[in-house]
């Protein structure tokens, strides 16, 4: 009877413990490009219009420094809808990152155009590539108004 009031009291205690607990950003990302150390993005290539459709464009999104290394997108958006990414940074610093960023990219780019967002998921085995890849690419749609 004592184990199971113990065993109750301390799993109770773990729950609150846990639940308590608030979500954080992956160690290593930062979306300040002051802190990246990198030079402020370029503005967009398309003129902004008056009227319920975003402007037609590219638009660079943040450079996103990240663990393995800085990742920023540019988005096409064409009658308010994301047509293209373009990759203008992915981590390279070694093979390894190179091998990654080789795998991962395309899906997160796939993924984004099917979905005309960047409210995709990661890829598995590259969460600090996945999440500077969705960052700058959320930046670069604010950016178009999208």
């Amino acid at each position: 009877m004592r184990r199971a009031v113990l065993t109750a009291a301390s799993t109770s205690a773990l729950i609150v413990l846990l639940l308590s607990l608030k979500p954080h950003q992956p160690a290593g990302l930062t979306a300040d490009p002051a802190q990246a150390g990198a030079a402020p993005a370029p503005s967009p290539t398309g003129r902004p219009q008056h009227g319920s459709h975003p402007a037609d464009g590219t638009y660079a999104g943040a450079p996103i420094s990240t663990r393995y290394g800085t990742v920023q997108v540019a988005a096409t958006v064409k009658t308010g809808r994301l047509t293209a990414v373009r990759v203008l940074h992915a981590p390279s610093e070694n093979g390894r990152d190179r091998e990654i960023a080789a795998y991962a990219v395309p899906r997160l780019t796939q993924e984004a155009l099917s979905l005309h967002s960047a409210r995709i998921d990661a890829v598995s085995g590259a969460s600090y590539t996945s999440a500077g890849y969705i960052r700058s690419l959320q930046s670069a749609l604010d950016r178009a108004g999208v």
